[in-house]
């Protein structure tokens, strides 16, 4: 029986959830397994994964064969790591105490890079956030502006309509005459 460490898919369409599993691979899919190592959700970001290591570790010394996206995982929360580890103190090179000495401090190394990325991605959308709202006041400002700028332009208008003819005449310079006037006296 070849026994393959993969993922079996739950969520609905277009939100997919996994499971990663052990099962026999000639079992479907989503079908029986014969245990569930954890789970990874891709529609995080970070992607959200949780493993229990030191059972895969011991199913990945059993001979269980991991899947390329379950490798990948695997590799990315240290289960191949610790194996390989565990490969050094059965050839002697170092004892248990430096192998779980190496692997938590590759585990906190991890954790220190997510956790940084995590940080940078709220920094960006705060900083999209007040981007945006900066630009939307700036908007806001330049409308009233306008808004204020054509009530001045009607107002002005509006009060050149209503002034008397008098001052409109005297407005004219002496070389020009209003086209009113000039048109009484050509009839008279």
């Amino acid at each position: 029986m070849s026994v393959k460490i993969r993922l079996q898919r739950h969520g609905k369409k277009g939100k997919p959830f996994f499971h990663i599993v052990v099962a026999d691979s000639r079992a479907r899919r989503d079908g029986r397994f014969i245990e569930k190592l954890g789970t990874y959700n891709p529609i995080t970001n970070p992607a959200t994964i949780e493993l229990n290591v030191d059972s895969a570790v011991q199913w990945l010394n059993n001979g269980a064969q991991p899947t390329d996206t379950a490798r990948a995982i695997l590799s990315y929360k240290g289960a191949l790591y610790k194996k390989h580890l565990q490969g050094g103190v059965a050839k002697g090179a170092f004892d248990e105490a430096e192998a779980e000495k190496r692997f938590s401090a590759w585990v906190d190394a991890k954790d220190a890079k997510v956790k940084g990325k995590v940080d940078g991605l709220a920094t960006a959308k705060s900083d999209a956030k007040k981007a945006a709202l900066d630009a939307e006041v700036k908007v806001n400002e330049a409308r009233i502006a306008a808004a204020a700028q054509a009530d001045a332009d009607a107002k002005a208008a509006e009060e050149a309509a209503n002034a008397p003819a008098e001052e409109v005449t005297e407005a004219t310079t002496e070389g020009e005459a209003p086209a009113a006037e000039t048109e009484e006296n050509t009839e008279a």
